[in-house]
This record gives C-alpha cells, structure tokens and sequence, in this order.
C-alpha cells in the first residue's frame, strides 16, 4: 500500500455521541474528506433536549486521505485511531474500495428514507430477490431487495461489507428483476 496514495481509511472515534465536538467534525474542519453515516437523535443537554446529528455507528467513521497525512491527525488526536483487522500488522488499517464506498455515500445522501443496519443485524432471509435499478437516481444499481414480513416500500439494500448496511428506498416502477 502506498503511503502517498488517497485511500478510504476505516477509523473510529473514541469520543462519547454527546460530545460537543466529534472527530468527523474536527477531520471536517481540517479539510478532509469525511464520511460516517449520521441518524436524527434528541438528547437532553444542560437540561433542554435538543434534536442532534449523531453517527448511526457510535465510533465508526471513514477519512479519504493519504495515509501519511492521515497519520498526523492520528498521533495529535488520542481518541481518533485506525480499525485493524485481527491478525494483520499494524502497518495494514482497514481500507473500503474507492467505487464502494463512492456507491454507498451517493445512495445514502440521494434518497430520502433510508434505514441503517448494524453488521449482524440482516440475517440471510432478509436479503431478498436481486434486483437492477432501471431508471431514476439510483440508475445502474444492483444488489438485493430488504424482505421483512409485513414491509409495504421496496428498499434496495447497499452495503460496506463488515461496517454498515443501508436500505434504501426505490420506486417500485424502477425495478428490474435479476435472474
């Protein structure tokens, strides 16, 4: 892996959800590009309760930036670290494919309903028939449709292996089936 080339690093933030001030804000502010998928929350704070953005996944964050300069922000910033994979060295954090994680932040910040699922939380009958979206925002898309028992909107389930899975929702005209 080269040092000098932009990658998705899989990062977590050790800082509690109330905090004023986040990882994913201060990585922000500093100009990197940062993504963690957010969810509405209130929260009493100094006694009034106030509605807040908080990441779904209370420590997990992805920083697209070369490793190096990543490394920085990592040894001035004590509660930001690297996610490594068990048995890897430490030189060897955890990477999402540029095209994956590119597909996932589009599908999530263009669609208007979406439902966060932690790893472990789809189980294998809730992946339904494969599908390509024919049409409309999500044109090209292909992947699985969520299957739960009562569930009247279609929503097309896209995913970062092992971190995060989002189902979001798609018109039904836009459907394609898949054999």
């Amino acid at each position: 892996m080269a040092n000098l080339e932009k990658q998705w690093f899989v990062m977590r933030d050790l800082k509690r959800r109330n905090s004023n001030v986040l990882a994913i804000h201060e990585l922000t502010k500093a100009g990197l590009e940062v993504f963690s998928p957010m969810t509405q929350m209130i929260m009493t704070i100094g006694g009034r309760r106030q509605r807040r953005e908080v990441p779904v996944i209370q420590d997990l964050l992805f920083v697209h930036e070369a490793k190096n300069n990543l490394d920085s922000f990592v040894e001035k910033n004590p509660t930001l670290q690297y996610r490594y994979l068990r048995g890897r060295t430490k030189d060897e954090p955890m990477t999402v494919r540029k095209d994956e994680m590119d597909k996932f932040i589009f599908a999530v910040n263009n669609v208007k309903t979406i439902n966060y699922y932690k790893p472990g939380e789809l189980t294998a009958a809730m992946y339904g028939k494969k599908v390509r979206i024919v049409g409309g925002i999500l044109d090209r898309y292909e992947g699985r449709l969520l299957s739960i028992k009562g569930m009247r909107k279609r929503r097309l389930i896209v995913e970062l292996s092992g971190f995060v899975t989002a189902a979001v929702e798609v018109e039904p005209d836009f459907i394609q089936f898949i054999q």
